[in-house]
């Protein structure tokens, strides 16, 4: 299975931003990254009136919709209680990936790099530090024996995440 690889952190905390200038600098390091996010709220990636949400709503429980540029799979899971990130990482095409990077799944066993920023609801003292915490990305300096990386420099991010996975 592909490295994986987690941004946690409280929501506003600037996760999507941080990865959004990332992924293009591992891109450009020859890394190719596929991304997993987690969303507490109910999401849909089709839209009503569309023939492909019609079918789906019409009881299909897979649904793929395909055109030479994209496909997404849709796969309806409403008597799961909750995800199985393992699960959804092996429906990803392994030969075109270096890592998986996820967005959230905090809980899950897979190391991470948490995200603090001064002034979010959290105080850096309330930081959940399990032993998946690889590194912590910040905008203030921390008192933590992991290696700290500056938020607003997604170069340093994008660097340790090649020299994590070089080991």
């Amino acid at each position: 299975m592909l490295p994986l690889l987690a941004f946690a952190a409280c929501s506003g905390t600037g996760k999507t931003t941080l990865l959004k200038r990332v992924i293009p600098l591992l891109n450009e390091r020859g890394i190719r990254p596929g991304l997993i996010k987690h969303t507490h709220h109910d999401m849909d990636v089709d839209k009503p009136g569309k023939d492909s949400y019609e079918l789906r709503k019409a009881g299909a429980a897979q649904t793929i919709v395909a055109s030479q540029k994209r496909w997404a799979l849709m796969t309806e899971t409403p008597d799961e209680n909750e995800l199985d990130l393992y699960y959804l990482a092996s429906r990803m095409d392994e030969s075109s990936l270096d890592l998986i990077l996820v967005e959230g799944f905090k809980y899950e066993s897979v190391p991470k790099i948490l995200l603090y920023r001064e002034g979010t609801s959290l105080n850096a003292g309330d930081l959940v530090i399990d032993s998946h915490v690889i590194a912590i990305a910040s905008d203030v300096n921390l008192n933590i024996s992991l290696p700290i990386l500056d938020i607003n420099h997604p170069e340093q991010v994008a660097d340790f995440i090649i020299n994590w996975l070089k080991k």
